[in-house]
């Protein structure tokens, strides 16, 4: 076992069962965004959380703005966690971006994942008509980065409330923008640029991995076509539209976060799964 990896992600293992369940936080968070929901999985399953490198308690020494450039260095991460806890057939919870980096390490090692669920995946945030919309203008992201430099608290204060709405309950919305502000400045606008810039559209057709995904409604990060564009996209696909809204249901709306899962493995077990 590499204690190296488990120490620079720090990854904490907990849970009663054999079967790996890994979960992976969205930008700008920690794997203690997870906190209302891996705990129902403790029971069945061996439970993994951990850190990307800059975020959280992660070793912030091992950040490397060359590995980390894309989505790729991050996705190494996930197969050097499972590598060093000899995973393989484990279930992949990805959030937002971690989706897609469960994706490029599925692909990378299919062998290492049985299925992959997805809360809010995009495979590109970019409009590129007329046959995809990703949700937003490339002027829109470059002046979102943009505002990282100029204000980092105000861009924080800001994304936070367009990635969670929810405006019923501010305290969703601001403990998401303490999480931000807690990322170093550097590597969250590093991360940023690879998260928001990132086309993994190509790359979904080398996915061999049954996977769920879970569409908010009323993403303003993730719209409903990009959701359904990822279903039809990916092979052996389950779409599932949340009542949750905003783009953080394990947050907003753990709940029935923990019941879609539980009724998509449930299926999976009998054999009854439909893609719906």
């Amino acid at each position: 076992m590499n204690q190296n990896t488990l120490i620079r992600n720090n990854v904490n293992v907990t849970g009663k069962g054999t079967k790996a369940m890994i979960f992976a936080p969205g930008f700008g968070c920690d794997q203690n965004m997870w906190r209302l929901v891996a705990p129902a999985f403790e029971e069945y399953y061996r439970v993994i959380l951990f850190d990307y490198v800059g975020s959280g308690k992660s070793d912030y020494s091992a950040y490397s703005p060359n590995r980390y450039k894309d989505l790729d260095g991050y996705a190494q991460d996930v197969l050097d966690i499972c590598d060093a806890l000899e995973l393989k057939e484990a279930i992949f919870v990805g959030h937002s971006v971690g989706s897609m980096i469960g994706i490029l390490a599925s692909i990378q090692e299919p062998e290492r994942f049985e299925r992959l669920i997805m809360l809010g995946p995009s495979a590109c945030y970019l409009n590129d008509p007329p046959h995809y919309s990703g949700g937003f203008e490339k002027e829109d992201l470059e002046a979102l980065i943009g505002m990282m430099d100029m204000n980092y608290i105000g861009w924080a204060n800001y994304l936070s409330q367009i990635v969670m709405k929810n405006e019923d309950r501010p305290e969703l919305s601001q403990e998401l923008e303490e999480s931000f502000c807690s990322t170093d400045p550097t590597v969250a606008k590093q991360f940023a640029k690879a998260t928001f810039f990132s086309d993994n559209r190509e790359e979904l057709k080398q996915v061999t991995v049954p996977s769920l995904i879970l569409q908010c409604s009323n993403d303003s990060l993730a719209p409903i076509e990009v959701g359904r564009y990822l279903h039809r996209a990916l092979p052996e696909s389950t779409f599932r539209l949340m009542d949750a809204t905003g783009h953080c249901p394990h947050m907003s709306h753990p709940e029935e976060s923990i019941r879609l899962i539980y009724d998509y493995l449930a299926a999976v077990e009998k054999g009854s799964i439909s893609n719906g």
